[in-house]
């Protein structure tokens, strides 16, 4: 299945053929469970062979990465990663940009979570640091080294977001103002969702890697699925919505396409006669 959005037919013939950069979204774009698609792998690795880059831009933490996605920036398929929703950026070399909370956000966050009794983590570049356990989180920090108990953890580490978990109670926390103290709460799943600085996103780590290689935004193509892409989709060039995508993505985007299992990725790719 391939669809093509109206307005991106429209003004197909204005649009260069080939991006400078792709960015991919991880969860439910390039992987389903945690691991990436056997297919999806390929297609990077033929890609790599190009003049293309080659970039993820995830809201995951960097202390959780999947090993295949930081295998490939080992193995240079990949060129960098945007991680924690724009707030971190690096590549071999090192870090490209971040973002830390301040002292005045985090003591805020810690506020608004305990008024709501939720359990709540703090990210770091090596870490993801919980305020409470339960017998499920204490089952996943076992096997998860990078993943920790540890409540005071961001009164004496940089940290760059807060993830929220509703236990199926989505609607806890939509009355909260966020926006009076300079944060945003935005829905990653149904159960959960990151708090952060308002002007946080993956469209400020895409700048910032623009900048980085010298490229314009509007040259670059990205493909997600989530309430996270949202500001990346009104950035870039080509937005790319796969088939299991939020309602509110897809209004967003350039192209619809399939779904992992549909080979999304590669029928736009084909469509646009790029290498994969």
């Amino acid at each position: 299945m391939f669809i093509v959005d109206k307005a991106a037919a429209a003004s197909m013939n204005n649009k260069a053929p080939t991006p400078k950069i792709i960015f991919f979204d991880i969860d439910d774009t390039l992987s389903r469970n945690g691991i990436i698609a056997a297919h999806n792998q390929a297609t990077l690795e033929a890609l790599a062979k190009t003049d293309i880059k080659l970039v993820i831009s995830t809201g995951r933490s960097k202390a959780i990465l999947p090993a295949d996605i930081l295998a490939l920036l080992d193995a240079d398929i990949l060129d960098a990663i945007i991680c924690m929703n724009g707030q971190y950026s690096f590549n071999k070399a090192g870090m490209i940009s971040h973002y830390p909370l301040s002292d005045a956000q985090t003591s805020k966050i810690v506020m608004l979570c305990q008024k709501s009794e939720l359990i709540h983590k703090f990210d770091s570049a090596t870490h993801i640091a919980w305020s409470h356990e339960n017998a499920r989180l204490r089952e996943y920090n076992a096997i998860t080294p990078n993943s920790i108990l540890d409540p005071e953890y961001h009164k004496a580490n940089t940290v760059y977001q807060c993830s929220v978990f509703f236990n199926t109670q989505e609607e806890k926390m939509q009355e909260v103002d966020f926006a009076q103290d300079d944060l945003k709460l935005v829905h990653w799943h149904h159960i959960g969702a990151d708090i952060l600085p308002i002007e946080a996103s993956k469209a400020r780590g895409i700048i910032d890697l623009c900048l980085h290689y010298d490229i314009d935004a509007k040259d670059c193509m990205a493909f997600g699925d989530g309430l996270n892409d949202l500001e990346m989709f009104d950035l870039v060039g080509y937005a790319v919505a796969m088939g299991d995508a939020k309602p509110e993505l897809i209004a967003r985007a350039d192209f619809v396409t399939g779904t992992i299992e549909e080979y999304g990725i590669q029928a736009v790719l084909d469509h646009l006669h790029i290498a994969s």
